[in-house]
Parts: C-alpha cells; structure tokens; sequence
C-alpha cells in the first residue's frame, strides 16, 4: 500500500504501486492506487520505511541486501537493523487470519508469552493471542502440621534418703583389725584342703613331666605364690570386672553411694578406703563381696531401694570381708581349680567311653561300666582320706556358706540395720510369693528342690535369715 500524496505539492504525479514482496502472487488492480486486499490465507507483506525502496533493509555489514525467507514475514523494528533470519529448524510463528501487520511506530509487535506451569512437572499450556502476562503464584507444597510435643515423663522420684547418719562429719573410731578370718573361713579353707591337694598332684605331674624336675619346681613354687594375687588390688579389680561384669560407679552413682558407704564403714569402725565399690548392671536386689577388697552392688539397688535398705546390704557385704569369708573363698576355689579341670577331664573321657561302647554292643559298655566302677572303688580303697573329702566337700561348703550368710546378717544388725535388713529379706520372700502365685495361675507348680539339692544350697532362706533376726529386732537395734 503506498501512502496518500502530499497537498502541498504543487503537481501531484502519478501514484505506482509498491512493489510486492517476492513471492506474493496477487498484483494489484489496473489504474487502483491502492494494492488489491490479499487473498484469505496468503502472506500479507510488509510496508517498506518510509521513503526507502521497496526493498529489505541489509544486514548490517554486508553489501548485498539479504531477501527474506520464503513467506516469512520479518517487519523491521523502526531505527534498527532487521533480525537475522531463523534457521530452517525453527517454525515460523503463527499468523493471524485477517489481521493486518502493525505500521511503523505503531507499536511493538505482540509477545506470546508462556503460562507458567501449575506446579512442578505439569505439561505448560501456550496462550493463542495477545492476552495480559499473569504471574502464577509460586508453587507451595502442602505443609503437614507439625505434631503435637509428647510432654516429656516426669522424671523418677529418687530412693528416699531415709538413713540415720549418725556419724556425719565426726571423729569415729577405728577397729584394730580391718580384716579377719572368723570360724566360716577357717572352716572353708579346711574344706578346701582335700582339693589343694588333688590340685598339688596334678601340677606337680604336669609340670615334672613335662619340663623337667628343675623347671617343674619352679612352676610348682610359681602356683603356690599366685595365691597371694587375691589380695593384690589391681589383680582383684581386673578379676571384678573381666569376670565377674563389675564397673566402677558413675558420678551420680558415687554421690548416692559414697556417703551410705561411709555411715556404714563409720559404725564398723572401718576405714571406708579400705574397700573398693563397684557397680553391677543388673535389675536384681543384691549385692557381693569379691576378693579382698570390691564391694559390688547392682543398680536396681543403688537406685530403687531406701538408703536405710541398701546400707543394711552393703552392711551385709562388709560383714563377709571383715570375717574372711570373701578372701578365703576366692583363695580355697583358686588352689582347688587344677583338681576340679583334672576331674571334668576324666569325666568327660568316662562319657566319651561309654558312648563309642553302646554303638558296638551292650557287653562293651557293661565292660566300661565294670572299669570305671573299679577305678572309683580302688581309688576309696588306697586313698579314702583324698576320696572321701572330695565326695564330701561340696555338700560341706554349702554349709559353711549358709553359715557365714548367717553371719554376715548378724553382722549387719550387730551395726544397728537389723530392721532394715528384715525389710530387704521381706522383699525377697514377697518376690518368691509373686513367682509361685504366677506359676499356680498358669496351672505350673514350681520345682522345689529336694533333700540333696537343700543341702547343696549355698543361702539359706528368707525365713531361716529372719528367725535369726528376730532377738535383734525384738530389741529395736
């Protein structure tokens, strides 16, 4: 389309059409000034610049203008160089049916913008026309709402402190003999004299037979000395916590235990560092005297018991190492241990024996019956003074052990705990009640232990430790 003429001019000429673009087919109409309206579905071409010929403006650098591509129409943007063509792979933008292209400086072209996607990994939708750009929100994932607190347990009340100090912060007096050996630990190591002896033998044949008579007395004088680690501290907290599970108190733990220890080592008259204490990690009610010198007690009662009930038991383990019984028991069990693996030994070969006999036939095992029979009945014969003490000696030390219990208690209530140790023998029996009671509503009956197991029974029971209580608590000490 070319533009009107100007009135001022003195003469108008003759008005020409402008030249179409290549590639348009449709020329104007004979004698019209104004090009033919392009057929629906033809590409609509782009006036030139005003005043310039009809032809694309050149690239910028380059001599020869560059002619579009092909029905692509590319408007110049006014005062600037025309955008280099796209290349073959990208389609050309969609045109507008029956619009007409905007004229210079009548405006930018229109963008097509793209709508965001709802929310991440959704296909994007492409607006078809000139609509407002809207920002979509960004996307939010949905929160879960945070749970309510758990309100946090209370805290367990601790044991009630409910012991007499009766000695804090004074002067106490200090006993004699802070360790002794009463009649049990005389009478355990005299039981244990049968099993030393067995013990002696079976060294001093290994060790002569083996190495030699010089060597094998060396090795013979080393074990007799070894004894003497019992009461070597180091030794003692390694054997406490290597074999029998015991640590040393936490600080808490030492807080609550040091100041019940000392109260009680005070009325003894006992200095408290004369013995190590030492934890165990057990729900159990009790306590042990190792060695010569670590008291262990379990966490169960350090932390759940009344200070009154669990000064009545450490009371208790004091009274095993001032009368001996600790010491002397770990030192008779040490010297008896080669003769108690010398017996194991040969009983497991007598085992061995009659198992390889019974799969040939009966008269061979009746033949291993005959010789182990033998053995044991000439070993009564030659040397009844060995034999006779060793068949006797665990029923022996049972007793003894039940005594020096007995002792122990009396210790404790000797001490002003005797009522506080009846209510810990109390707990006990009630825990075996509850027991028997569970047993009998399951429709079990509980398997009480007979005449030869009694008598193997190391503690006596609740009711005997109370009897033997009773003169104390009937004098309220």
């Amino acid at each position: 389309m070319s533009y009107p003429p100007d009135p001022a001019a003195p003469e108008p000429g003759p008005v020409y059409p402008d030249p179409p673009y290549p590639g348009t087919p449709a020329p104007p109409y004979p004698g019209s000034a104004v090009p033919a309206p392009p057929y629906p579905g033809s590409v609509v071409p782009s006036p030139p610049y005003p005043g310039s010929a009809a032809s694309a403006p050149p690239y910028p650098g380059s001599a020869v203008p560059a002619p579009p591509y092909p029905e692509t129409p590319a408007p110049p943007y006014p005062g600037s160089a025309a955008p280099p063509p796209p290349y073959p792979e990208t389609p050309a933008p969609p045109s507008y049916p029956g619009g007409a292209p905007q004229y210079p400086g009548a405006g930018a072209a229109p963008s097509y913008p793209a709508a965001p996607p709802a929310h991440p990994g959704a296909t994007p939708t492409y607006q078809s026309g000139p609509q407002p750009t809207a920002t979509a929100p960004p996307y939010i994932p949905p929160q879960t709402p945070p749970a309510a607190p758990t309100p946090a347990a209370p805290p367990e009340a601790p044991a009630p402190d409910d012991l007499d100090y009766r000695h804090a912060g004074s002067r106490i007096h200090v006993a004699a003999h802070q360790r002794g050996a009463d009649a049990t630990a005389i009478g355990q190591l005299a039981v244990q004299v049968p099993g030393f002896l067995v013990s002696l033998a079976v060294v001093a044949s290994f060790a002569v037979g083996i190495l030699g008579t010089a060597m094998g007395w060396l090795v013979i004088l080393a074990w007799l000395a070894s004894g003497a680690l019992v009461f070597h501290r180091p030794t003692e907290l390694a054997f406490a916590r290597h074999v029998m599970k015991l640590r040393a108190p936490l600080a808490e733990e030492r807080a609550r235990l040091e100041p019940i220890w000392r109260e009680v080592t005070a009325r003894a008259g006992i200095e408290a560092h004369t013995y190590e204490l030492m934890v165990e990690n057990s729900t159990d009610l009790n306590a042990v005297a190792a060695a010569g010198h670590v008291v262990g007690v379990t966490t169960y009662a350090l932390n759940e018991i009344p200070s009154s009930n669990l000064a009545a038991v450490l009371a208790h383990e004091l009274g095993h190492h001032t009368g001996g019984h600790a010491w002397t028991g770990l030192l008779g069990y040490w010297y008896s241990l080669p003769g108690r693996i010398a017996w194991a030994f040969m009983r497991g070969i007598a085992r061995i024996a009659i198992r390889v006999a019974s799969v040939f036939s009966l008269a061979a095992t009746g033949m291993v019956y005959l010789f182990i029979g033998m053995f044991v009945i000439g070993g009564f014969v030659a040397a009844w003074y060995i034999t006779v003490p060793l068949v006797a000696a665990p029923y022996l030390l049972a007793y003894v052990g039940r005594q020096g219990e007995l002792r122990a208690d009396r210790q404790a209530a000797d001490l002003g705990f005797a009522p506080h140790l009846a209510q810990v023998l109390y707990h006990f029996q009630a825990q075996e009640d509850t027991v028997k009671a569970q047993a009998a509503a399951q429709g079990r009956q509980l398997k009480e232990p007979g005449g030869l197991a009694k008598l193997l029974t190391t503690h006596p029971d609740n009711h005997t430790r109370l009897q033997a209580l009773e003169p104390y608590l009937q004098l309220g000490r």
